[in-house]
């Protein structure tokens, strides 16, 4: 990251830092690049393609459509109902 791309996300998200935090950003996020450059050094070519690093097993359901509730169960709860649907105060007139 160089000064432009921190001017520019300073901007973006609103922040007013200052030349000793601006200098730490940039000083945190020149050790990741390094960091990043060694993952980069290390020999792959032994070793298998993955997307997780655990095996994963899906179980999936039966897609079945359930009707758990009726609606007049659903609106015993319910302070007023009008015609299948729960009547609210009206608030704005």
């Amino acid at each position: 990251m160089d000064k432009d791309v921190l001017r520019r996300l300073e901007k973006l998200n609103q922040l007013a830092l200052t030349e000793e935090q601006k200098a730490d950003v940039l000083s945190f996020f020149a050790e990741q690049e390094k960091e990043i450059e060694k993952l980069y050094t290390a020999d792959t070519e032994q070793t298998e393609r993955m997307v997780h690093v655990m095996p994963i097993m899906t179980v999936v359901r039966d897609d079945v459509e359930k009707k758990l509730f009726t609606r007049d169960e659903l609106q015993q709860g319910a302070p007023e109902a009008t015609d299948g649907y729960w009547q609210v105060p009206r608030l704005l007139e």
